[in-house]
């Protein structure tokens, strides 16, 4: 049985489809301005590495307040987060295998 899991997107839709068309313009002036495109690759990939950071950071955050306040963050929040980073860190990493759900007990 394969549990492959749903991913969580680190952005929403709209900015997916948006870096996704402004990769596009890239690729495309290459022809006419290779130095350019490669100038405005750099700062694309620039910005969406600091999108993520500041997504992971304010997760993050939300959890380390939930348990300073001597709080436990539902085991779904949690499930979610583990998942969000392991699909990221697997993304960094070149994993090409699938998410697999976690055992449940």
């Amino acid at each position: 049985m394969n549990n492959r899991v749903e991913e969580p997107a680190f952005l929403p839709d709209d900015r997916m489809t948006a870096l996704r068309s402004r990769w596009e313009e890239i690729q495309a002036g290459f022809v006419d301005d290779p130095r350019g495109a490669v100038r405005d690759a750099h700062a694309t990939v620039a910005a969406l590495v600091d999108e993520l950071t500041e997504t992971f950071s304010r997760e993050r955050a939300m959890l380390e307040e939930q348990w300073s306040a001597n709080r436990e963050p539902d085991t779904e929040s949690l499930r979610v987060t583990l998942q969000r980073y392991r699909s990221f860190l697997g993304k960094l990493l070149g994993s090409t295998s699938p998410v697999e759900e976690p055992a449940k007990t």
